[in-house]
């Protein structure tokens, strides 16, 4: 059973077929393959999400505070819903006085420079940061702009400040108009870089920022039901919700959201989790150790189910990348047995009370 048929029984469920027929498969000792046992071999490492946000100028009250609500609220999810300290929090705004407890100071491009400085020094090499931007953009000379208090950061400003972090999985959600050429400049091995349009010719103020804070916010971005929402979820929800907008509205779709986490620099709109962009991003949740999603009620043996999940899907990920090393029959082999193992995994996280597909979602 090979290309589609494997893909299509892992779905389906057909376990004892599948994994009858993996019992004999052959185990060689090519690079790959021993690459691929060395990932098999690691064990999940416990890591904190720390969360910059930083809201741009509005240029009128009405986009400042449009701004500042969509970044308050994913600050609430982050800290509600997901168990996120506010102490791992740095907000960054236009203006302080919209939320003086909240805004630590104003989102100067010295402020960010000082504020990625102290948060790489607070992370422990296994944590992740997620950056969230708000605001509005340009794009003029070839280069684009997110537009602050004072100078503005360029596209290759922030890539020097992302430099600083090391190889820490970082995400990168700029949100503004213009945001397209951001996915270029700071995509880059363990990045998942988002931008709401997909040129700096899109210079329309988006949508996009609304729908990927609801994602958090709300349920309905939830696809596997597993009570997390990880970054690739996030967007399809938003690009869905996007898009519904306009059309209801019969309006031109002037925003075209992309996504970049395989560091080839090019943005994706149709992702696909296992030759292309989302497989990092289908593996990047809001998450603070002690707790799977913040939630006080999940026992421990669910949360070493989805640690072992996060392990398999690691696998997956890194199976992907060493493709091009081994033969297709090979690599189609050792896919249909991790997918095999993702299924079960699956159905001893919904055995222990926890959420999870059957089978992993497939393009």
């Amino acid at each position: 059973m090979k290309g589609g048929g494997v893909l299509a029984a892992a779905v389906a469920g057909t376990l004892r077929h599948v994994t009858g027929a993996a019992a004999g498969r052959e185990r060689s000792g090519a690079l790959a393959g021993a690459l691929l046992l060395a990932c098999l071999a690691a064990p999940a490492q416990a890591q904190n999400t720390h969360i910059l946000l930083i809201s741009g100028l509005g240029g009128d009250p009405e986009y400042s505070e449009t701004f500042h609500g969509w970044l308050s609220r994913f600050a609430d999810a982050a800290t509600e819903k997901y168990g996120i300290p506010p102490e791992r929090i740095t907000y960054l705004g236009e203006k302080t006085d919209l939320d003086p407890t909240r805004i630590r100071a104003r989102s100067t491009a010295d402020n960010i420079r000082v504020a990625f400085a102290e948060i790489s020094a607070a992370m422990a090499p296994a944590d992740e940061l997620v950056i969230l931007l708000a605001g509005h953009g340009t794009f003029r000379n070839g280069s684009a702009r997110f537009n602050i208090p004072g100078p503005d950061l360029t596209a290759e400003d922030m890539a020097l400040l992302l430099t600083g972090l090391g190889d820490r999985r970082v995400t990168f959600v700029n949100t503004a108009s213009a945001s397209g050429p951001f996915v270029r400049a700071l995509s880059g091995p363990n990045r998942t870089i988002i931008a709401a349009t997909r040129t700096g010719r899109e210079r329309n103020v988006t949508r996009f920022g609304l729908h990927f804070v609801d994602a958090f916010a709300d349920d309905g971005a939830d696809v596997d039901k597993d009570s997390r929402v990880s970054m690739l979820e996030a967007f399809s929800y938003a690009l869905r919700e996007v898009q519904r907008q306009y059309e209801s509205a019969n309006l031109l779709m002037t925003e075209h959201a992309v996504l970049d986490d395989n560091g080839d620099g090019e943005g994706s709109r149709e992702l696909d989790e296992l030759e292309g962009d989302g497989s990092l991003a289908r593996m990047v949740f809001l998450t603070s150790i002690g707790g799977v999603g913040g939630d006080e009620a999940v026992t421990p043996e669910l949360r070493a189910l989805y640690e072992e999940k996060a392990a398999i899907e690691a696998r997956i990920a890194e199976l992907r990348r060493v493709k091009g090393q081994m033969s297709q029959e090979r690599y189609e082999d050792e896919l249909e047995e991790l997918l095999v193992e993702l299924a079960i995994k699956n159905r001893e996280i919904r055995a222990a009370g926890g959420g999870g597909d059957e089978a992993p979602p497939l393009p």
